[in-house]
C-alpha cells in the first residue's frame, strides 16, 4: 500500500484541504498511519484524536483512527472540541503520547484539515514532508491497535479555571462580559466554563455548526466582531471575547467597542505576568507593534521578536523558556502556570484575571495604550515561486542602502516614521505587508516604501487576498 497527497495539502504548520477536491478519506487513513508509525518508532503507543465542528471531521475522524489502529497504535477518542482541548488531552494524560485534532481552523467552511502534536512538541515543516515521503514509500508500520472513548471536556474546563487561582472570586463578582463562539468548536466548552465564573456572562452562537450561519469564525477581522459589538453595546457590558473556528485564536473588544488587536492583548498580559515573574522572556511576532515591544522593556521584561507561526513560537518558547508569547493574528501561549499551547478560553480566563490583579478594567488598560497608526494585514497574491526570492531581493537593496533591517522573518524595517514589514507567507502563494507609524502621513510614506520595493521587484500591491 501507498499513497499520494494532492501537492497542496502538506503544509508549513498543518495539513489542509478541500474536502472532495485536494482532501478526503484516504487521506486521512494515511496520516494517521505514517504519524502512529512515526510516534511507534519513538517508543509511543496512544494518540489522542478530536475534532471540530466541521460537517466533514466525522468522515475524517474515522479514517484517521482506522490508520492509528492500523500501525499497531491505540486511539484515545476525545470527541468534538476546540482545538486546545486536544493540546490538553495529550499534555495532562500521562498514557498519551501524541495527539491529532481534525479542524479547518478559520478556513472556509468546505475546507478541514489535521494540527498534531508529537511527543509533547509541534509536529511541523519537515516532519509533515515526512508523512509524505512515508505514505508515497508504503513505509507503514503494520499491527492491529484498539480505540477508547475519553471524557475530557469537563476536566479540561476545570483546569482552564485554575487560571483565576489565587484571586479572589468576589472581586470578578460585577464582572459582565460577551463572548461569541461563532458557531465554532469551543461553543460547548464556553457554556460549561462560564457556568463557574464568578461575573455575568452573554454568550453568542455556541451552538456547533459546520456551516458557520451567522460569521466567520476568524476574530481577526474586524467585521466579524459586529455582532459582538453589537452585544456589547447594548447591554453595556465591560467588554466582549470571541474565537476562531477552532478554539486556539481569541479576539477581544473594550466596554466602548474598540478591538483590542493580538499584541494589544500581550501588552495586557505581559504587565501582569512580569509583575509574577519580573524580568522574564516575552516573544511576539514580527507583526506585533513597536509599542509591544516597548513596552515589555519598560515593565523590565525581555521582548523577543520572533518568526510568524504557531508551532515556530512554541518550539521558540520551549528552546529559551519563555513563559508567555503571542501572535498578531491572535494565538497567545501560556507557559506560566499552563502548558505552553495557544488556547483562546485560557487566555479568556487570564484577562479576567489580569484586569483584577492589575486593578483596572480592560477598557482602561486598553486606553492607556499609545494611539499608533497602522494597517491591518495586507495579503496579496504572488506567484509562489516568486514570493520567497522577492522577499530576497528586497533584502540585498535594503542592506545595500544601509536600511535598519530586522530580518528575523521576511524584511522589517524601522525608520524615523515607524515600521514596515514585508514577509512571505509560508502557507500560501501571498506576501504579507504591515505597517505602523505615529500619524497617517508617516504611515502614507512608509507605504510608499513598500510600494516602492514591490515595483523595483517587478511587482505592485494587489488585490488582497484571502486567508
Amino acid at each position: 500500500m501507498s499513497h499520494q497527497f494532492h501537492p497542496t495539502v502538506l503544509r508549513e504548520y498543518d495539513i489542509r484541504g478541500i474536502i472532495g477536491e485536494t482532501l478526503g478519506e484516504a487521506d486521512a487513513y494515511a496520516i494517521g498511519r505514517g504519524f502512529a508509525t512515526l510516534l511507534g518508532r519513538a517508543g509511543g503507543k496512544k494518540v489522542a484524536v478530536g475534532y471540530d465542528g466541521r460537517t466533514s471531521s466525522p468522515m475524517l475522524e474515522e479514517a484517521l483512527v482506522r490508520g492509528i489502529n492500523d500501525a499497531g497504535l491505540d486511539a484515545v477518542r476525545i470527541g468534538l472540541g476546540p482545538t486546545p482541548m486536544l493540546y490538553y488531552a495529550e499534555a495532562s494524560a500521562e498514557d498519551v503520547q501524541g495527539g491529532i485534532q481534525i479542524t479547518g481552523s478559520h478556513n472556509p467552511a468546505n475546507y478541514n484539515g489535521f494540527k498534531m502534536v508529537f511527543l509533547g512538541r509541534p509536529f511541523f515543516g519537515d516532519d509533515i514532508q515526512q508523512l509524505g515521503r512515508m505514505a508515497a514509500a508504503g513505509d507503514w508500520a503494520e499491527g492491529q491497535g484498539t480505540h477508547e472513548r475519553r471524557e475530557v471536556l469537563a476536566a479540561y474546563v476545570a483546569r482552564m479555571l485554575e487560571g483565576l487561582a489565587g484571586i479572589d472570586r468576589a472581586a470578578l463578582s460585577g464582572l459582565r462580559i460577551g463572548w461569541d463562539a461563532g458557531n465554532g468548536a469551543a461553543g460547548p466548552a464556553l457554556e460549561l466554563l462560564t457556568q463557574d465564573l464568578p461575573g455575568e456572562h452573554h454568550l453568542l452562537f455556541t451552538e456547533v455548526d459546520g456551516t458557520f450561519p451567522n460569521h466567520h469564525p476568524d476574530p481577526t477581522e474586524e467585521k466579524n466582531l459586529a455582532d459582538l459589538k453589537a452585544l456589547v453595546a447594548e447591554k453595556k457590558l465591560d467588554f466582549g471575547i470571541a474565537f476562531d473556528g477552532d478554539g486556539d485564536r481569541i479576539g477581544a473588544i473594550d466596554g466602548l467597542g474598540r478591538v483590542i488587536w493580538g499584541d494589544q492583548l500581550l501588552m495586557i498580559y505581559a504587565e501582569d505576568l512580569l509583575r509574577m515573574e519580573p524580568g522574564s522572556a516575552i516573544i511576539a511576532d514580527v507583526k506585533a507593534s513597536r509599542a509591544l515591544f516597548d513596552r515589555v522593556s519598560q515593565l523590565g521584561g525581555r521582548p523577543l521578536m520572533w518568526k510568524t507561526g504557531h508551532s515556530l513560537i512554541k518550539s521558540k518558547m520551549k528552546e529559551i523558556g519563555a513563559p508567555l508569547a503571542g501572535e498578531m493574528s491572535g494565538h497567545v501561549f501560556f507557559a506560566h502556570q499552563y502548558y505552553g499551547f495557544d488556547d483562546a478560553l485560557y487566555a479568556a480566563v487570564r484577562l479576567m484575571a489580569a484586569s483584577a490583579r492589575l486593578g483596572k478594567s480592560v477598557t482602561q488598560l486598553r486606553g492607556d495604550m499609545p494611539e499608533l497608526v497602522n494597517t491591518p494585514e495586507l495579503r496579496f497574491q504572488v506567484d509562489e515561486t516568486r514570493k520567497f526570492a522577492v522577499i530576497d531581493e528586497v533584502k540585498e537593496r535594503l542592506s545595500a542602502a544601509g536600511a535598519d533591517v530586522d530580518a528575523t522573518d521576511g524584511v522589517r524595517v524601522s525608520t524615523a516614521d515607524g515600521w514596515w514589514l514585508l514577509r512571505a507567507s509560508n502557507t500560501q502563494d501571498v506576501l504579507v505587508a504591515r505597517a505602523e507609524s505615529n500619524d497617517q502621513a508617516g504611515l502614507d510614506r512608509l507605504m510608499d516604501q513598500i510600494d516602492a520595493q514591490l515595483a523595483a521587484s517587478g511587482l505592485k500591491r494587489g488585490p488582497l487576498a484571502g486567508h
